[in-house]
C-alpha cells in the first residue's frame, strides 16, 4: 500500500496565510460601500462609461458597457450586468439612478420578473452623474492602477453629495454586513448644509426618515429613528399602501416595503389562504404592468377591507422591516457609524476634493499667468522678437536667445516660439493681455480659499443648493406616527368557534368542527391506530403536547386546518418539527393555563407541575427538560382541580389516592413524591379516574396517607376484567 505524503501545518498560520487575505479582500474590494456611496464593482462600471462618454452622448448597448468594463473589473460578463441593473433607472431600485435606460432591466419589487439579456438592452449615464464625475478629472481623487497595470482607475468618486446616504447599499461580507437605507435627496443636502454650519445641529430636524423608491409607509418611531443616527444600527417597519374599489369590492396594493417582493407577499397570503386562517379572499392577482405595480384582492361579501388589512400587515410581509447597519469603509477600515459620524468622514471627503480642485485650478492659472507674463514683454518690441527668431542659425538657439533678449525663462521663451505667425499682431497680443488682471484675482480668491475652512465649506453649501434645485424631488415613502399603525393583537383576528380535537397513538391530530362531526361521526384512522386523546376546544385555546423525549411542544388551536372525520389529520411529527424516533404521548388544552399536570413514573412517584410552568412571555413553541428524564413515564394527566385517582402496578394492586396530598411543584423536571410503593420486581403501570374502571367498592383501595402499598384487585371486582386496566 503505497504511502500517503501529507505536510503538516499550523492552524493559525494556514488561517493567517490563506483564509485572512480572502476574507480582508471580500470586506475591502467587492462587499462594503466607502464614503463616495460605491462598492468597487459600482465605482469601475459608471467610471467605464463616463470614459465611453456615457454622460452627453447617446445610449449604447449594455452588452457594449458590459464589455468595456472587464478591463477594470475582471469578472463574468453576466456579474458586471447584474451590477448594472441595480444602479438603473428601469429596475426602480434606487431613489435616483446613475443609469439612464431604455428596455426590461426587471424591478425591484419583483422577484421573478426577469431582466433581458445586454444585447437588447441600452444605457447612458444619468444626468445626476455630472455631479459624480464633475471634478474628477482636476486631480480631486488617487488613481490607481488596473488589475493588469493597462489602465488607471479612480480609488473614490468625487460626488458632489453625500450619496452614501442618498441611495441605499446592502452588502454581506466575511464576518460582517452594510445595510445601509436611503434618504430624501433634499432632506440629506439640507442635513449636511446644517451639519456645515453647526456640527452640534439637531439632525432630525432636516433629516426626518429614510426615503425609498418603492414608496409605501414608514412608521415612525422618534426614539427609534435617534437610535439609529446615533449609532448606525436600530431597524424600523414599513407599510404597505392599499385603497379599496367598492364597485368591484377588491383591495389594490399600489406599493410595497423596500424589504420585500409582490412574489413573497402572494406565496404568504395564499399559504394563509389555504390554511383556512384568512377567509375573506376569494382571488388574488397580480396586475402589476407599465402604469405600475398593482396586487389586487377579490373580497369576499361583507368583507371589512380595512380590518382585513390589519390582519395581513401583522401575518405577511405587506409589513416588514428594515434592519439598519450603516457599516462604511473609511481608508480601507470597516466602521459602523452614525449620521453624525458620516456626515463627517463625507465632509472631510469633499473639502479634500475642493481642496485638490482648488490646487489644480490654481496650478493652471498660474501657469496661464506665468505664460502671459511672458508675452507682455515682447509685446513692446514684437520686430525685436522676430528679428531674434529670423536671424538665429538653428532651432535649437531660437529659444535660449529669447530668453536672453527679452530676460524670459524657458517655459514662456518656449510659448512665444510657438506662436503662429499670424497671431504676431498687437491685436491679439493685447487680447491675450487683457487676460492677465483677471487670473491675478481668480489666483487671489482661489488662495483667499484655500486658505480657510469656511470659505471650503461654503463652496460645498453653495453645490449642495444647487443640487436640491436640480434634483430634488418630494418624499416617496410616507411617514405614520407609530401610535396610529398599531397592530391588534392576532388573536383579535382570530374567529373564535368551538371544534374537538383527537389524536391518535401514531400522532395524527384533527380539529374537527362540531357541525362537520354532527355531519359524520365515524373517525378514519390508519390500520392499527387507535385514539389516544379527545378534548374539547376553542379555536382559541392553545395545546401542549408532551413527547417521549421529555419536550413539550406548544400550538395554537386556530393554527390547525379545520378537517372531517373521515381524513387522517395533521401528522404532528411534520408539523412540530419533532426528531427522529420521538412520540407525542399525551396531549393537553388550555386557555389560561391553570390547573396542573401529574406525571407517574414506574418507580411509583407522582410529579405535581403547575400547569403555568409551561407559559412563557416570549410564546416558544418547544420546551426541554418537560418532566422528570431519569424514571421511565407511566401515565400523565392534565387535571383542573384535585380529585382523587386510581395508581395500578402491574400485578393488579391497586391504590385510590386523592391528588390534594401530592405537594406542587414549581419546577417542570421535579421526581415527584412516591405514591405508590411497589413490591419489589413490579412498576406503577398506569393511573386513571374512578368512572374509568368498573369496580365500586373503593373504601377498600383508597388510603389515607401516602406512600402506600395498595392492595391487589379482588376476585369479585375483575371478573376476568383486570388486565383491561393495564
Amino acid at each position: 500500500m503505497q504511502q500517503e505524503n501529507y505536510i503538516e501545518q499550523n492552524i493559525t498560520q494556514a488561517l493567517e496565510t490563506n483564509y485572512m487575505p480572502y476574507a480582508m479582500s471580500v470586506i475591502i474590494s467587492r462587499a462594503i460601500p466607502e464614503i463616495d456611496g460605491f462598492k468597487p464593482a459600482h465605482r469601475k462600471l459608471l467610471y467605464t462609461m463616463y470614459k465611453m462618454n456615457l454622460i452627453n452622448g447617446p445610449r449604447t448597448k449594455s452588452s457594449n458597457v458590459v464589455g468595456q468594463t472587464m478591463k477594470l473589473n475582471p469578472h463574468g460578463d453576466m456579474a458586471i450586468y447584474e451590477t448594472m441593473v441595480r444602479l438603473t433607472r428601469g429596475n426602480g431600485a434606487l431613489l435616483h439612478p446613475f443609469v439612464d435606460s431604455k428596455g426590461n432591466f426587471g424591478k425591484q419589487q419583483s422577484r421573478d420578473m426577469a431582466f433581458a439579456a445586454p444585447r437588447y438592452t441600452e444605457v447612458k449615464l444619468d444626468s445626476i452623474c455630472t455631479d459624480i464625475f464633475g471634478d474628477i478629472d482636476k486631480n480631486t481623487v488617487d488613481f490607481v492602477d488596473n488589475y493588469d497595470g493597462e489602465l488607471k482607475e479612480p480609488v473614490l468618486l468625487p460626488t458632489a453629495f453625500p450619496n452614501i446616504l442618498v441611495n441605499p447599499n446592502q452588502g454581506i461580507a466575511v464576518g460582517m454586513a452594510s445595510n445601509i437605507c436611503s434618504f430624501n435627496l433634499n432632506e440629506v443636502c439640507k442635513t449636511t448644509i446644517a451639519y456645515l454650519k453647526d456640527t452640534d445641529c439637531d439632525l432630525v430636524d432636516t433629516l426626518i426618515a429614510p426615503d425609498f423608491s418603492t414608496g409605501g409607509q414608514l412608521i415612525y418611531n422618534a426614539d427609534g429613528i435617534r437610535e439609529i443616527y446615533q449609532t448606525g444600527r436600530g431597524s424600523f417597519k414599513l407599510r404597505s399602501k392599499y385603497r379599496y374599489d367598492k364597485k368591484n369590492n377588491c383591495i389594490e396594493i399600489y406599493e410595497i416595503p423596500y424589504t420585500t417582493t409582490v412574489e413573497v407577499i402572494m406565496d404568504k397570503i395564499i399559504e394563509l389562504v389555504k390554511q383556512g386562517k384568512i377567509r375573506e379572499i376569494s382571488d388574488l392577482r397580480d396586475e402589476t404592468d407599465l402604469s405600475g405595480l398593482k396586487l389586487t384582492l377579490d373580497l369576499k361579501r361583507g368583507t371589512d377591507p380595512d380590518k382585513l388589512m390589519l390582519r395581513l400587515f401583522r401575518q405577511t410581509p405587506l409589513e416588514d422591516s428594515f434592519s439598519c447597519n450603516f457599516n462604511i469603509l473609511i481608508d480601507g477600515k470597516p466602521k459602523v457609524m452614525g449620521i453624525r459620524e458620516i456626515l463627517k468622514e463625507w465632509t472631510d471627503f469633499r473639502l479634500n476634493c475642493i481642496r485638490r480642485r482648488l490646487e489644480y485650478d490654481l496650478d493652471k492659472k498660474s501657469h496661464r499667468l506665468h505664460l502671459l507674463l511672458g508675452l507682455e514683454k515682447i509685446l513692446m518690441d514684437i520686430d525685436k522678437a522676430v528679428k531674434i527668431i529670423r536671424e538665429t542659425k538653428t532651432e535649437a538657439e531660437v529659444v535660449p536667445n529669447l530668453m536672453m533678449g527679452f530676460a524670459i525663462d524657458s517655459i514662456q521663451a518656449e510659448f512665444i516660439a510657438e506662436i503662429k505667425l499670424r497671431h504676431l499682431n498687437k491685436e491679439y497680443i493685447l487680447k491675450r493681455l487683457e487676460d492677465i488682471d483677471l487670473l491675478k484675482n481668480e489666483i487671489a480668491n482661489i488662495q483667499t480659499t484655500l486658505a480657510s475652512n469656511l470659505a471650503m465649506k461654503k463652496l460645498i453649501i453653495a453645490e449642495l443648493t444647487n443640487l436640491m434645485k436640480k434634483y430634488g424631488k418630494e418624499r416617496c415613502t410616507e411617514i405614520i406616527q407609530g401610535e396610529e399603525a398599531t397592530l391588534p393583537e392576532p388573536e383579535t383576528f382570530i374567529e373564535d368557534y368551538n371544534v374537538k380535537l383527537f389524536l391518535t397513538e401514531q400522532n395524527y391530530l384533527k380539529k374537527i368542527t362540531l357541525v362537520s362531526l354532527r355531519a359524520g361521526s365515524d373517525q378514519k384512522l390508519k390500520e392499527d391506530d387507535k385514539m389516544l386523546c379527545e378534548w374539547d376546544a376553542t379555536n382559541k385555546d392553545e395545546l401542549l403536547f408532551f413527547s417521549n423525549k421529555q419536550t413539550c411542544y406548544k400550538m395554537k388551536v386556530y393554527d390547525l386546518p379545520d378537517t372531517k372525520a373521515s381524513a387522517l389529520g395533521e401528522y404532528l411529527p411534520n408539523l412540530l418539527g419533532m426528531e427522529q424516533n420521538e412520540k407525542i404521548l399525551y396531549m393537553a388544552v388550555t386557555a389560561r393555563y391553570e390547573g396542573f399536570m401529574l406525571f407517574a413514573f414506574e418507580n411509583g412517584k407522582i410529579a405535581k407541575v403547575p400547569l403555568a410552568s409551561y407559559e412563557t412571555k416570549t410564546n416558544r413553541k418547544k420546551l426541554a427538560n418537560a418532566f422528570y428524564e431519569k424514571s421511565p413515564i407511566a401515565d400523565m394527566r392534565f387535571l383542573m382541580h384535585d380529585t382523587e385517582l386510581i395508581a395500578i402496578s402491574d400485578i393488579n394492586k391497586i391504590l385510590v389516592f386523592d391528588t390534594a396530598k401530592i405537594p406542587t411543584k414549581a419546577t417542570r423536571s421535579s421526581q415527584g413524591v412516591q405514591v405508590l410503593t411497589p413490591k419489589k420486581g413490579s412498576i406503577l403501570a398506569k393511573i386513571c379516574t374512578l368512572d374509568e374502571v368498573t369496580f365500586t367498592d373503593f373504601d377498600y383501595y383508597r388510603t389515607r396517607n401516602l406512600p402506600a402499598r395498595g392492595a391487589y384487585l379482588k376476585e369479585e371486582d375483575a371478573p376476568g376484567q383486570q388486565m383491561t386496566l393495564l
